[in-house]
């Protein structure tokens, strides 16, 4: 399992500093502004990969319009679950496969957002339909769609991937997001859907304490992700991806914990 970071798409595409200073070789791009996945920053990225030697695991593809992440607001404005920001959205995740297949990266991951739990709600068949459509844009073109968790329950995700069928699905484990929404204990949630988890977030967090808002990050370690167990899982189920460190703050803070969580990785990784 290879350490790596988050990285955003920025500068023109010269954008691996942030994650060469903490001598980490491998990251996730993430794209949100969707007017920069354009051919001629794709070859500044991979110019700047081959210069550094930092390899490109992923394209996180975001999407225009509002986006709450709590309770209240989230399940209406995140993804493409909310039917009015659909349309546009999927052809924002588009551009962003596009995107990644221009820089060589085998995967596109996003959030959808709170997919139905029930199955019998008039909205879930659309909502598979919509996951359809992306999923099956990004194996025309050779790459897999992988689904952040966050926003579902380990069984609505798997229900959903077996109900898309289009075969090159798969799961990007943030297991703090499965906490911080209520959803699950990410070690447990790995017997549900561990066959399709084929890269991890390196975060943790707090459970909800009210009905409104999401649970705390907090530093990895100091959460309920419990690090060392759940390495420990991923090992006996034999995933070997990368470990993508996110740490949702910004400044001298989000540096340290970055070095920290390195450094408790390797030794997390060698017990």
């Amino acid at each position: 399992m290879e350490i790596g970071v988050i990285n955003a798409l920025r500068n023109g595409g010269k954008c691996f500093d942030h994650v060469e200073q903490f001598g980490l070789k491998v990251c996730q791009l993430t794209v949100w502004d969707t007017a920069m996945a354009t051919p001629e920053v794709a070859e500044v990225v991979k110019a700047e990969s081959a210069r550094t030697g930092v390899r490109v695991c992923a394209v996180w593809g975001g999407w225009s319009g509002p986006a709450k992440w709590n309770f209240t607001e989230g399940p209406t404005t995140l993804g493409i679950v909310p039917e009015p920001y659909r349309a546009q959205r999927l052809e924002e995740l588009k551009k962003s496969a596009d995107f990644a297949v221009a820089i060589g990266v085998p995967a596109l991951i996003t959030h959808v957002g709170f997919i139905p739990e029930n199955l019998t709600d008039a909205e879930y068949a659309p909502v598979v339909d919509a996951i359809r459509e992306i999923a099956q844009y990004c194996k025309d073109r050779g790459l897999e769609f992988w689904f952040e968790t966050g926003q579902e329950t380990p069984v609505v995700l798997l229900r959903t991937i077996e109900r898309v069928g289009t075969g090159n699905m798969g799961i990007n484990l943030d297991p703090a997001n499965l906490i911080l929404y209520g959803k699950a204990n990410p070690i447990d949630s790995l017997d549900v859907f561990g066959q399709y988890v084929k890269n991890i977030h390196v975060k943790d967090g707090l459970y909800p304490t009210n009905g409104e808002e999401l649970g705390k990050e907090v530093p990895a370690g100091q959460g309920k992700v419990r690090f060392p167990e759940f390495i420990t899982r991923l090992k006996e189920i034999g995933y070997t991806g990368e470990l993508i460190i996110e740490r949702e703050i910004s400044g001298d803070e989000q540096t340290r914990d970055i070095r920290k969580t390195v450094e408790d990785l390797k030794r997390w990784l060698a017990a």
